[in-house]
């Protein structure tokens, strides 16, 4: 190889990793700019009692208490819901069908489709079939539902991914000491696609954090405190959107709801994180 052909590698390696370094950089100027502003505009209005109290004067006093408790509803119900159908659908997908299979190929065109489609047509599709035909009316339950049929997608081909990504000597491995499929993939595809797993809960719940169209068609805007799935609730999305757009003087409240949500955001995926190095911690310590 000649010193210019050297050279020339040398340098497109180095514009490489200056441009990825540029794209890492930018990306995290980005969040920090964001973070920064909403620490300047609603830092001073977060305590303890905004928390806990409930809104008053349409949101402009008080605090976000139901709105919280709402929030946290809708996504438990709505990741309950996800989680166990899209893990097991992607392990239908990568393990049971073959890749230019028609199935799979139908599946994976459908799932493709429903991530494209608007989150309006979600809610809409929440309010006819949840709220209406199904007699759930504007609930946290309808509204978590909904939110279900939106991030199945991102959970779905995440998961997948992460199990198809697992090196073929593990299956090899397995069928060598007569373990069957179903063991195969509870005890060792699953734990080593872990990360992959999290990456697909983490995305799905930031979703369904930040959700708004759908919610306001199925979860309702009631800032009262809930009682049961089946009351109706806001989400703090639905409250930002309210405060910002419809209630004179209601900035400084958005943007410290706005705060808290984007705290209550990455305490998921600091939790989801330290679950996933846990479960790897204790598949080792058995191994």
């Amino acid at each position: 190889m000649s010193s210019a052909t050297i050279r020339s590698h040398r340098k497109a390696d180095a514009l490489a990793t200056i441009a990825v370094w540029s794209s890492a950089l930018l990306v995290s100027a980005m969040f920090g700019w964001i973070i920064l502003d909403l620490v300047r505009h609603g830092l001073g209005n977060l305590s303890l009692s905004f928390l806990l109290d409930a809104p008053r004067d349409a949101g402009r006093a008080g605090g976000i208490g139901p709105i919280v408790v709402s929030t946290l509803w809708i996504t438990a119900i709505c990741m309950v819901t996800a989680l166990p159908v899209g893990i097991g659908t992607a392990a239908l997908l990568a393990e049971g069908t073959n890749d230019r299979g028609r199935f799979g190929r139908l599946v994976r065109r459908s799932l493709d489709a429903l991530a494209a489609v608007p989150s309006i047509v979600f809610g809409l599709f929440g309010s006819a079939v949840f709220c209406i035909h199904l007699g759930m009316g504007f609930s946290i339950l309808s509204g978590g539902l909904t939110l279900a049929c939106m991030v199945l997608p991102i959970v779905i081909r995440t998961a997948e991914e992460g199990i198809r990504s697992v090196p073929d000597g593990y299956r090899q491995a397995a069928a060598a000491l007569g373990i069957s499929r179903t063991a195969t993939l509870m005890k060792v595809l699953l734990p080593a696609a872990a990360p992959a797993l999290a990456a697909g809960l983490v995305l799905g719940v930031g979703r369904a954090l930040a959700e708004t169209a759908a919610l306001i068609f199925t979860s309702g805007y009631v800032d009262r405190m809930p009682r049961s799935p089946f009351d109706s609730g806001r989400a703090m999305s639905v409250h930002i959107y309210d405060l910002a757009m419809n209630v004179p003087g209601g900035n400084a409240n958005a943007h410290a709801t706005a705060l808290v949500l984007v705290g209550v955001l990455l305490l998921i995926n600091a939790a989801a994180s330290w679950l996933v190095q846990a479960w790897l911690r204790k598949g080792a310590v058995r191994a």
